[in-house]
C-alpha cells in the first residue's frame, strides 16, 4: 500500500545522530530523523533532539565553576596535600553525579551538511534550520504537506525513520570530534503503518501564536523515528513524529513468574505527531517555502 509513498518519502527523510561525551568520559549516541523541506536546504525535525545540545551549553558554566573551585583548593596554602585530595575527591564525586556533557555533536545525514543556526519551539516540539551551501541536486524530491482541512480520521498513514540500528562512536580529543564506528553507515530506514485515530488538542503556545495540535496514530512511533514524516498513501506529509504514549487497556491478567502470581498491566502504544497545521504555522512564521496539496 505504501510502496510508492515510501519511495517518495525516502528521498527527503534522512537520519540525524546525536552524540554526547560526558564529564566522566562516557559516550552515548542516538538516532532520530529529519526531513529536507525545499531546494534552499531548510530542514524540519523535533525540538527534543536538541535537549542534550541545550544541556551541554548550560553545563559549560557549571564546569567552569567546578574548575575554579578545584583550582582554589589546589592553591589554598592553608591545606595539607591529604586535605586537598579529600576536598577535590568530594568535589568530583558531587560533580560527576550531574552527568555534565562536555562535548555534543549533531550529525545531519552527511558529513558536509552543516547547520549553524536553528529556530526551536519546545511547545510545538518543532525545530528548523538551513543547511549551509546546500546543493539541491543532492535531494531528488521534497515533501508535499497535506492541506490541514482535508484530514480524515481512519485514514491509513505511515511513519518513516531509523529505528533498530545501533550507533556507537568514540571521541578524538586531539581533533575535538566524534568518530562513528565503521559499521554505523549506511543507516536503514524502517516504515510502520497505522491509522489516524484522533486529533489531540492542547490549546495554544504561551505567546498565543501557534495552535498545539497532535495527530494520534494506532501504532507507536519507534525510537529513531522522532522527527520523521507521517504520510499518506500519496506521500503527502500529515505530521512529524514526536513521541509515543502508552494508554492503559484496563486489563490486568495474572501470570506465574518463578512460582509467584504477578499482575501484568496491558497497554496500547500509540504514536503522536505534530499536526500539519502546526507545522505550516511554524514555517509561515519564518517565511520558509513549502509545497502543499489538498488531494483527497
Amino acid at each position: 500500500m505504501f510502496a510508492k509513498a515510501y519511495e517518495m518519502a525516502s528521498r527527503f527523510t534522512l537520519p540525524v545522530i546525536v552524540s554526547n561525551r560526558f564529564y566522566d568520559e562516557t559516550i552515548t549516541s542516538g538516532l532520530g530523523s529529519f526531513i529536507i523541506i525545499n531546494k534552499e536546504g531548510w530542514i524540519l525535525t523535533v525540538a527534543h533532539l536538541f535537549r542534550s545540545k541545550i544541556k551541554s551549553e548550560n553545563d559549560l558554566s557549571e564546569i567552569r565553576k567546578f574548575n575554579e573551585d578545584k583550582e582554589k583548593i589546589i592553591n589554598d596554602p592553608s591545606l595539607m596535600d591529604l586535605q586537598k585530595k579529600k576536598k577535590i575527591k568530594k568535589l568530583e564525586e558531587s560533580s560527576i553525579k550531574q552527568k555534565w556533557i562536555t562535548n555534543n555533536s549533531i550529525w545531519w545525514g552527511a558529513d558536509d551538511f552543516r547547520i549553524e543556526k536553528f529556530e526551536i519551539n519546545k511547545e510545538l516540539d518543532l525545530a528548523t534550520g538551513q543547511i549551509k551551501n546546500f546543493d539541491p541536486g543532492r535531494v531528488t524530491g521534497y515533501p508535499v504537506f497535506r492541506d490541514p482541512g482535508t484530514l480524515k480520521h481512519g485514514t491509513s498513514l505511515c511513519k518513516l525513520g531509523f529505528p533498530f540500528h545501533k550507533v556507537e562512536s568514540t571521541f578524538d580529543a586531539v581533533k575535538n570530534s566524534f568518530i562513528l564506528a565503521p559499521n554505523v553507515l549506511p543507516i536503514p530506514r524502517f516504515p510502520l503503518d497505522g491509522i489516524f485515530t484522533r486529533t489531540i488538542e492542547s490549546g495554544k503556545t504561551k505567546d498565543g501564536r501557534f495552535d498545539i495540535r497532535l495527530i494520534e496514530t494506532s501504532s507507536p512511533g519507534l525510537m529513531g523515528q522522532s522527527g520523521g514524516p507521517v504520510f499518506d498513501v500519496d506521500g503527502n506529509v500529515w505530521a512529524i513524529q514526536s513521541r509515543t504514549m502508552h494508554i492503559s487497556l484496563g486489563f490486568e491478567p495474572s501470570i506465574k513468574k518463578q512460582g509467584k502470581d504477578v499482575t501484568e498491566n496491558q497497554f496500547l502504544n500509540i504514536g503522536l505527531g505534530v499536526h500539519v497545521q502546526c507545522i505550516l504555522q511554524f514555517l509561515d512564521s519564518l517565511k520558509i517555502e513549502y509545497a502543499i496539496s489538498g488531494k483527497v
